[in-house]
């Protein structure tokens, strides 16, 4: 057993009596935390023990006889500590983080999300609340297409929990134009790129470190199995700089610089909207300029190189200026007239 499986464990049900308006009986905690935690099975004495440890460490837990038997419930010091208060401006932004989040929609995330607003829209004075509603009006957030993962649910809890204990994952995964293949997977934790969510993983019979971390879609995902093995997570291994290492979510640990001359027009949209954090603009004598951006991918180069047309010219590494030299032939091919 993982050695935190325990604490995740009463923190969860701490979460779940503080959602019970009328409390829980000990099965009904139980079957909340199987399926909250992607577990198979939970022994009701396990979770027993878990209520006794909370209560010996302090927390006030009362227990109530009801119609459907015993309920354990948050005592009064438990709830309503801490009074949420906010000015209008506060507001804005936090809704507009909200609506920048969409992508969440259908998590365990979006929940939280979603239950933590409710809260404070209870806290407000109706004048602050108006104030903003009449604010929030003139500022639009574009998310573009949106997409729910609510049928990705348990799967998400299940990796979740697998990130947390260090646990291996045996997952059934079907790749665009590829057959569904059973894997292991070795999860680190989860990015959001453009409206979708990916596991951050070792391929667990991967041994090469520079080729074991992978990026897993979840909309790709049939099914997700914590299994009883663990592993060792390398130390190495930094998921918010491994994530840098790309312009998308393309996964790799050794980028190549990828060197494109742009005309002045293309140069001034990279300005705008950059590629990378890391990018770098040189301008030329002739008056074009050489952007060099780190890349794990000649396909994460490729969309936005053609999107510039002929203002935008790969000039190495060699593979990435073939990558789109084949790209533009194909093309005119199926346009050629």
């Amino acid at each position: 057993m993982a050695r935190n499986e325990q604490l995740i464990r009463q923190h969860k049900i701490l979460q779940l009596l503080e959602m019970a308006r009328f409390g829980r009986t000990l099965d009904e905690v139980r079957d909340d935390l199987i399926a909250d935690l992607g577990l198979s099975s939970l022994h009701e004495r396990t979770v027993r023990r878990d209520l006794e440890a909370l209560m010996a460490a302090g927390f006030d837990l009362q227990t109530e006889q009801v119609q459907r038997g015993k309920v354990y419930k948050l005592g009064r010091t438990e709830r309503g500590v801490h009074k949420i208060t906010a000015t209008a401006t506060e507001l804005i932004a936090l809704s507009i983080g909200r609506d920048l989040l969409y992508p969440l929609v259908g998590t365990q995330y979006w929940q939280g999300i979603e239950s933590f607003w409710n809260k404070i829209q209870e806290e407000m004075p109706e004048g602050v609340w108006e104030h903003y509603e009449r604010f929030r009006k003139s500022v639009h957030v574009m998310v573009g297409s949106t997409k729910s993962y609510q049928k990705q649910e348990g799967i998400l809890r299940t990796i979740n929990r697998a990130v947390a204990e260090h646990r291996v994952v045996q997952i059934d995964y079907e790749p665009v134009g590829r057959p569904a293949s059973t894997r292991r997977i070795e999860p680190y934790g989860l990015a959001v790129y453009q409206s979708s969510l990916y596991v951050v993983a070792a391929a667990a019979e991967v041994t090469d470190p520079q080729q074991r971390m992978r990026h897993w879609k979840l909309d790709r995902f049939h099914k997700a199995t914590a299994l009883d093995e663990w592993f060792k997570p390398d130390p190495e291994v930094d998921v918010s700089k491994h994530l840098k290492n790309s312009i998308g979510i393309f996964s790799g640990d050794s980028p190549i610089q990828v060197r494109i001359r742009l005309g002045p027009r293309a140069a001034a949209w990279v300005r705008e909207d950059p590629w990378h954090p890391e990018q770098q603009m040189a301008e030329q004598d002739e008056g074009d300029f050489v952007l060099t951006v780190p890349a794990s991918h000649p396909r994460e180069v490729l969309p936005k190189v053609l999107a510039l047309g002929a203002d935008a010219e790969v000039l190495e590494p060699p593979e990435v200026r073939q990558a789109v030299v084949d790209a533009v032939s194909r093309l005119a091919e199926t346009y050629k007239t």
